[in-house]
């Protein structure tokens, strides 16, 4: 330890020598330890630790050359100077193989004290600088281990880069996170670094050049990087720059070689996370506007056909009930199916229909999504009529219904009986409106029947989306765009799955005195319409039951057809090919449906 004294060994076997040692030696922080023949002294340096050996010639048994040469033929005493103490007058002969045995001095008896204690201050220092070195190395070693074990064990890779470029240091964690071995990196210049991609090497090496040259920087840096089995992953830098000092690099010249200490985190998952974060953030915020369209929707619609407040307030109420019943059955599963019965059930549970006057006929079926919100507004509908004008509107009449479900498509029988004799309305309200035409644009056939023992429908509803435009149809080049038309209305198509909105849009449409076209709720029935109808105008949804859009936009601009989009989604998530184009948020207010059509309709002026 670095407070215990230093101890010197006196050998010598005449006891009036060694007293006369322990008086002579003036050395602070030294203890000498004095033994009577040299077998003792061997005893002695086994069990401890010299800074010097004070060594008598003439000793009985073994003399002080014999214990020198023992002494240097261990390795635990080989380095302890010895120092020859002896009171015959010398040759040189003797001297010599005082040296021979590895002796640093040879002093005469009776010894000069001031010149002992010079000699032996000299040995004292050397062995207090020896030990201040060995506890320095001790403490270095621990530190350099320490670090090595934390990069070893850290859970992000660790490697260094020196100022040639090459990397220094490869720790198992870089050997655990990339897969590499130590033996295949080390040495390696980055330019030729596996664990780099090949097209981003020279990217890397400036932003390393960079760090290097740019004095002690700490900082993050975004890169790519390859796996030992292929696989490209995305990383975090994490960089600690220490530049170069001093003229040169050598041994003793007090340089301090640059080098870069890089920590990668693998980012791969994280960015794959917050990507499907925004993917979720954003049809979140499609779902709720288009919902929040679609109320509007029913207010605005809904208010137009009404008699009274009263009656608004009560029709609108159950709408909306009817609708966040539906979204309960679908959130219970996930938003993936509704059940048939479940729907019909909930218009029993809200009162709408007594359950003894409903005749159930079918086996039980699951709805998608938009199709189960269509349906739950349809049914309410239905039995709001039947409880006004129909089967439910006395005590007697009743409700068969009955289905049959082949393939994907559902054939569903709304029949009536026992209520009072039916009479064929002279103008279809918002109730009837909704039910005709609230399924048409995904290909449902929907028919009436006012027949005078009761109301029949019959609803015949695709149970599957069609498939994405292009799958099942071929594109053809556009042909020239048609003339505009001269003093006569615009023909503006209307591409939205949402069939209230497609209602209000049209009717928005109609008050601007233009001609509605559609709505298509798929990509290739608004293809369809465009070669078929050709539009002066379009207003586009953004997404058509996960459908993307884009094959739309860009039929529409092949053809110079003015359009804009209409959606609950931000610009981010609409076609990025067409991000010009103007946009109508959802929901939306009259006088901006008319705003963007006029704005359209300069876009004609303008060509024209």
């Amino acid at each position: 330890m670095l407070n215990e004294p230093l101890k010197i060994l006196a050998v010598d076997d005449v006891p009036e020598n060694l007293i006369a040692l322990e008086a002579a030696l003036d050395q602070p922080g030294v203890e000498l330890v004095t033994v009577a023949s040299g077998f003792e002294a061997l005893e002695v340096l086994l069990r401890e630790e010299f800074a010097l050996a004070l060594l008598d010639v003439q000793m009985p048994g073994m003399d002080g050359f014999e214990l020198a040469e023992l002494m240097r033929g261990t390795e635990r005493t080989r380095g302890v100077p010895i120092i020859f103490l002896t009171a015959v007058a010398t040759d040189e002969r003797r001297k010599f193989r005082g040296y021979e045995t590895g002796a640093v001095d040879y002093l005469l008896k009776p010894l000069d004290i001031t010149e002992l204690n010079s000699k032996v201050a000299v040995f004292v220092e050397l062995a207090r600088q020896r030990r201040e070195i060995g506890r320095q190395r001790d403490e270095l070693g621990l530190a350099l281990g320490r670090l090595r074990a934390h990069g070893d064990n850290s859970p992000l890779a660790v490697l260094e880069i020196d100022a040639n470029l090459r990397v220094v240091s490869w720790y198992r964690s870089a050997e655990r996170e990339l897969g590499f071995a130590a033996e295949d990196i080390l040495g390696i210049r980055i330019d030729d670094a596996p664990f780099l991609v090949a097209a981003e090497r020279l990217h890397f090496r400036e932003q390393m050049c960079g760090l290097l040259g740019g004095g002690d920087r700490r900082e993050m840096q975004e890169h790519r990087f390859v796996r030992a089995d292929g696989s490209v992953r995305e990383g975090e830098w994490y960089c600690s720059s220490l530049a170069g000092s001093g003229p040169g690099l050598g041994a003793g010249s007090g340089a301090r070689p640059g080098s870069v200490m890089i920590e990668l985190l693998d980012v791969t998952a994280r960015h794959r996370a917050e990507e499907t974060q925004r993917l979720l953030i954003g049809e979140l915020n499609h779902r709720v506007k288009n919902t929040l369209a679609t109320v509007q929707a029913i207010a605005s619609q809904g208010l137009r056909h009404a008699r009274s407040t009263e009656v608004f307030q009560d029709a609108f109420t159950g709408r909306l009930q009817a609708l966040a019943r539906a979204h309960s059955l679908l959130s219970a599963t996930t938003w993936e199916a509704a059940s048939l019965r479940r729907l019909i059930a909930d218009q029993v549970a809200i009162g709408a229909v007594a359950e003894d006057r409903l005749l159930l006929s079918g086996a039980d079926v699951d709805l998608p999504p938009e199709l189960a919100l269509r349906f739950s507004l349809i049914l309410h509908e239905l039995t709001t009529n039947a409880n006004k004008y129909g089967a439910l509107s006395n005590e007697t009449g009743v409700i068969a219904l009955e289905w049959t479900h082949c393939g994907d498509v559902l054939d569903f029988r709304w029949s009536e009986r026992g209520g009072p004799p039916v009479v064929a309305p002279e103008r279809n309200g918002f109730g009837s409106t909704l039910i005709r035409n609230s399924m048409t644009a995904d290909g449902a056939q929907i028919t009436a029947d006012f027949a005078p023992d009761g109301v029949r429908w019959n609803l015949v509803l695709p149970l599957t989306c069609p498939p994405p435009f292009g799958e099942t149809s071929h594109r053809t080049a556009p042909p020239p765009p048609a003339p505009r038309p001269q003093g006569s209305a615009f023909k503006i198509l209307i591409v939205e799955d949402e069939p209230l909105v497609a209602m209000e849009l049209a009717m928005e449409i109609e008050e601007t005195g233009a001609v509605p076209l559609g709505p298509a709720g798929t990509c290739e029935q608004a293809v369809a319409l465009i070669r078929g109808a050709s539009p002066d105008l379009a207003l586009l949804d953004g997404n058509l039951n996960g459908e993307k859009i884009d094959a739309v936009a860009d039929e529409l601009a092949a053809r110079d057809i003015p359009f804009a989009f209409v959606s609950g989604y931000d610009r981010a998530h609409l076609p990025p090919a067409h991000a010009g184009r103007p946009m109508l948020g959802k929901p939306f207010l009259s006088a901006e449906v008319r705003k963007i059509v006029d704005q359209l309709a300069a876009e004609i002026a303008g060509v024209g």
